[in-house]
């Protein structure tokens, strides 16, 4: 049995960069979508729920930092890795996007490798929370019983 490939949303509203961060990741094991603004991040979010987000700050209908507290406020997407984009770095920024729940913060122009380690890392972290989630659970199973 084959494992599925991790799901990486990419939202971005602007083309160039769109087109750069899906070039970053040609020829890696990733299932990929985009989406052009908040609430199309949403929708697809909500139909596709991939793995971890790249989200823009500064999007149309909908900010980055407002789509990113509606998918942490949400159960069933708040274990969704969140790792913020924006040409933003002041640190009234960063602490916006740390308040509105985000995993990380990358300041463009990103870097192909330090954006590659850093999903690959925030997807190893999810996947132990996952594994340690389910044996607690098992635990907790365990010692219930008479």
């Amino acid at each position: 049995m084959t494992t599925p490939l991790p799901k990486i949303l990419i939202a971005e509203d602007d083309a160039q960069s769109m087109e750069l961060l899906e070039a970053y990741f040609a020829g890696t094991d990733y299932e990929l979508q985009t989406a052009a603004d908040g609430d199309e991040t949403l929708r697809k979010v909500e139909q596709w729920q991939p793995d971890l987000i790249l989200l823009d700050v500064m999007m149309p209908r909908i900010s980055g930092f407002e789509v990113c507290k509606r998918i942490k406020a949400n159960p069933a997407t708040s274990g969704i890795v969140v790792l913020m984009v924006t040409a933003l770095d002041q640190p009234s920024d960063i602490d916006r996007a740390v308040e509105a729940g985000t995993n990380d913060f990358l300041t463009k122009p990103i870097n192909k490798m330090e954006l590659l380690l850093r999903v690959r890392a925030a997807l190893k972290a999810r996947q132990h929370k996952a594994q340690l989630d389910q044996a607690l659970a098992y635990m907790d199973g365990v010692q219930a019983q008479p």
